[in-house]
C-alpha cells in the first residue's frame, strides 16, 4: 500500500509523471487513443496563486468552447456532464471492485465532476488525478469546505465553525477565511467548494445546521455570507452558498428525513432569503437546493415510497430515518422554489442539489425519478446519487420518451462546461502533487484560525466570579469531558494540553454513550475531592445521528449531580452553544462553538486570564440570554 509518507518521497516531477500515467494492461489498451493529446498536461508549469477569479457570468470563450463541445457530444455525454459522484478517496488498486466502479462512472456513464469527502490528502489527489486522466472532459471537482481544508482532508487546518466568524461579528474574517480555503481548494485539485452555509439559524432545535450558520440575525449572517464568497471566487473557486431557502429553522436533519419550514412569503423574504440575496449580489457562483419542504409555498403533496421500492437508507441508519406521511415537495425538486431563485432574486449560476442519496428524497422518490424532477425544476448539477446508474439511465429515459428535452439538457450542460472552462481546467486539468505541502496547512492558515478562535470565545454567565481562573498551582482540577462522538482517547487533547503548558494538573474522564455505571461513579467521586471542576461540553452537530447536538446520558446525569450539589463548575460547550438550556443552573458558562484545535486552546487561554475574552452570542439563548450577549474580561498583565 502506498503511504502518505512514500508519495512524499516520490514527489519529483518525473515520478509524477510515471506514477499518473502508469495503467495496468488493459487499461492501456483501451486508453491508449485518449491518454497521448493529453500528455501536455502533465508538463504543464507548477503555478501558485495563479488561478483567475472566478466570475458568474462566463467568459466569451468559454461559452464558444462549451457551444463547440456540446455539438460533439451524443445525449449521454451531455446528461453525464449533469451528475457528479460521491467519493471517500483511500488507495484503490486498479483491479479493485471499487477502482472499476469508479472508472465506470466516469468512461461510461462520463460523469461530470466528483464530490470529495474524507479522505488522506494524497491519496485522495491521486486518485482524482488518475480519473482526469481517464475523463474525456475535465472533471468538476468539488468538496464540503465550510470550516477549510479539514472539514474532508485529514491532517489539514479546520477553521473555527461558521459561528464562531458570527461571535467576532468580523466580515474580514469570512473574507480572509474564504480566500485561504480558495487557495488550498485549488492546490488539492479542488475547484468547487460547497460553502458558504447561507442558512439563518434561529431555530435552537436545529440538529443538522447549528454552528454551521453564522448566526440568527439575517442582516448579520449576509455580511458574513457574502463576504465569504468574495473571498473565495477571489481565490479562484466556485462558492456555493447553502441550503436554499434555508435550513436554519428545522428541527429534522434532511439527512434523515424531510424538514419543513411552514412559514409564508413574507416571512421567507425578511429572513431566510435575506443571505441567499446578499450571496446572489456578491456574484455567487452557484446556489445549494436543501431537501426542505415549503408547504405554504409549494403545497404539492408527496408520499412515502412503499418499503419493497425505497433505497435502504444511506446518510443514516434504518432506526435513524424519519418518515412523515404528509410531506410537500421539497425545495431541490420544486419549480416553485427555483423560480424565486431564479427570477425574483436574479441568479443565473449553477444550481446543485444537496446529495441525491439524504433520506430527505430517497425516501419519497426513486433515483430515476428524483433526477428527473430535480432537472424539470431548474437545477444544473445532480450531486452524489444514492445510485449513480439509475440516476442516469432515468434522465437518458426521460429524454428518449421526450419528458426532458434534449435543449434542457444542453442548457445546463452548457453552464457546466463553461465554468470548467473558466476554472482553467481546459489548460490543466492534472494537480501537481509537489506543490500541496507548500501551500495546505501553512502558517497563514494556522495563524487565521488561530486569530478567529481569540476573537470568538463568548463568556455568557459568569455568576460564580470563577473565571479568569484565580485558583493556587497546587488546586486539584478535574475536567469531566461528555462527548457525543466516538473520540474519548483524545478528544480533550488541546484543551488539557495547554492548561498542562501553563503549569496546571488536570485529571480528566470522559464519558460518552458507551459509559459504564462505573465510569460515572468514578467521575463522581474524582469531582467530590476536586477544588474545581472544568465541564468540557461535546456535544456537536453529526448529521445523520439521532442524537446530533445532544449530551449522552451518563455525561448529562453526572453533570446535572454536580450541578445539584452545587459543585464549583466551569462550563465549556465545544459544540452547541444552546446547551446551557438542558443545564440552567450552570453557574459558570463558556462559548467555544466547536471543537477545532484553535478553539479548544484558546478557550483554556481564556480560563487561565490570558486572552482577552471579547466574543458575542451571535444566537440567543431561548429564555436565558439575548443575542449579543458576551461578558467582555480582559487578559491578566503578563509578568
Amino acid at each position: 500500500m502506498i503511504t502518505t509518507g512514500t508519495i512524499r518521497r516520490l514527489t519529483t516531477p518525473l515520478m509524477l509523471a510515471v506514477l499518473i500515467i502508469q495503467t495496468s494492461p488493459l487499461m492501456a489498451r483501451s486508453m491508449t487513443p485518449r491518454i497521448e493529446p493529453r500528455l501536455a498536461f502533465l508538463n504543464a508549469p507548477l503555478r501558485e496563486n495563479s488561478f483567475k477569479p472566478y466570475s458568474r457570468k462566463p467568459s466569451s470563450a468559454a461559452l464558444k468552447w462549451a457551444d463547440k463541445e456540446l455539438k460533439r457530444m451524443s445525449i449521454e455525454e451531455k446528461i453525464g456532464q449533469l451528475i457528479a459522484v460521491g467519493l471517500n478517496a483511500t488507495f484503490l488498486n486498479q483491479n479493485s471492485e471499487a477502482f472499476k466502479d469508479l472508472r465506470h462512472q466516469v468512461m461510461d456513464n462520463h460523469v461530470g465532476g466528483i464530490v470529495l469527502f474524507r479522505g488522506p490528502v494524497y491519496e485522495s489527489v491521486m486518485l482524482v488525478n488518475r480519473m482526469q486522466q481517464l475523463a474525456k472532459i475535465p472533471l468538476l471537482i468539488s468538496s464540503d469546505l465550510e470550516a477549510g481544508a479539514g472539514m474532508r482532508f485529514d491532517d489539514t487546518v479546520n477553521f473555527p465553525w461558521n459561528m464562531a466568524v458570527g461571535a467576532t461579528a468580523n466580515p474580514d474574517y469570512a473574507r480572509r477565511q474564504g480566500e485561504l480555503t480558495a487557495r488550498e481548494a485549488r492546490a488539492l485539485g479542488v475547484q468547487q467548494i460547497y460553502a458558504p452555509v447561507a442558512d439563518v439559524n434561529n431555530n435552537a432545535a436545529n440538529p443538522v445546521i447549528n454552528v454551521r450558520s453564522y448566526g440568527e440575525d439575517p442582516a448579520e449572517v449576509a455580511k458574513l455570507v457574502a463576504a465569504f464568497v468574495l473571498g473565495a471566487q477571489r481565490g479562484g473557486v466556485i462558492a456555493t452558498a447553502k441550503h436554499f431557502p434555508g435550513h436554519g429553522d428545522t428541527a429534522t436533519d434532511s439527512h434523515r428525513g424531510l424538514p419543513e419550514i411552514d412559514v409564508t412569503r413574507e416571512r421567507l423574504n425578511s429572513v431566510e432569503l435575506v443571505p441567499f440575496r446578499a450571496a446572489v449580489n456578491a456574484g455567487v457562483g452557484a446556489v445549494m437546493d436543501g431537501h426542505i419542504g415549503l408547504p405554504l409555498i409549494d403545497p404539492t403533496a408527496i408520499t412515502p415510497l412503499p418499503r419493497d421500492v425505497k433505497l435502504g437508507p444511506i446518510e443514516t441508519d434504518e432506526a435513524g430515518e424519519i418518515v412523515s406521511e404528509k410531506g410537500t415537495m421539497p425545495t431541490t425538486l420544486s419549480p416553485v422554489m427555483n423560480k424565486i431563485l431564479r427570477n425574483e432574486l436574479g441568479f443565473d449560476g449553477l444550481i446543485v442539489t444537496d446529495a441525491m442519496s439524504m433520506s430527505g428524497l430517497t425516501l419519497y422518490f426513486t433515483q430515476e425519478e428524483a433526477s428527473i424532477r430535480a432537472l424539470e425544476a431548474g437545477a444544473d448539477l445532480l450531486l452524489k446519487p444514492a445510485d449513480t446508474d439509475a440516476a442516469f439511465r432515468g434522465v437518458r429515459d426521460a429524454v428518449k420518451k421526450g419528458r426532458l428535452t434534449e435543449k434542457r439538457i444542453e442548457e445546463s450542460a452548457r453552464k457546466v462546461l463553461a465554468a470548467k472552462y473558466d476554472l482553467g481546467l481546459i489548460e490543466q486539468r492534472i494537480t501537481p502533487l509537489d506543490e500541496i505541502d507548500r501551500i495546505v496547512g501553512g502558517k497563514e492558515t494556522l495563524e487565521l484560525a488561530d486569530e478567529i478562535a481569540a476573537h470568538a470565545i463568548t463568556l455568557v454567565r459568569n455568576d460564580a466570579a470563577l473565571l479568569p481562573l484565580n485558583l493556587p498551582p497546587t488546586a486539584t482540577v478535574f475536567n469531566l469531558a461528555i462527548t457525543n462522538g466516538d473520540d474519548r482517547s483524545f478528544i480533550t487533547q488541546p484543551f488539557v494540553s495547554t492548561l498542562a503548558r501553563s503549569g496546571r494538573k488536570v485529571v480528566t474522564i470522559v464519558l460518552d454513550d458507551r459509559s459504564s455505571e462505573a465510569e460515572v461513579k468514578k467521575a463522581l467521586d474524582l469531582a467530590g475531592r476536586a477544588d474545581l471542576v472544568i465541564a468540557s461540553l461535546y456535544g456537536r452537530v453529526r448529521t445523520g445521528q439521532a442524537r446530533s447536538v445532544a449530551l449522552p446520558e451518563p455525561g448529562a446525569k453526572v453533570l446535572a449531580t454536580l450541578i445539584d450539589r452545587q459543585t464549583p463548575i466551569v462550563g465549556i460547550s465545544f459544540g452547541n452553544p444552546y446547551l446551557l438550556g438542558s443545564f440552567p443552573k450552570l453557574q459558570t458558562y463558556l462559548v467555544a462553538y466547536g471543537d477545532m484545535q484553535s478553539l479548544q486552546e484558546a478557550s483554556a487561554e481564556a480560563l487561565l486570564g490570558q486572552i482577552d475574552v471579547t466574543g458575542h452570542l451571535p444566537i440567543s439563548l431561548p429564555g436565558l440570554y439575548p443575542r449579543g450577549t458576551g461578558i467582555q474580561l480582559k487578559a491578566r498583565p503578563k509578568k
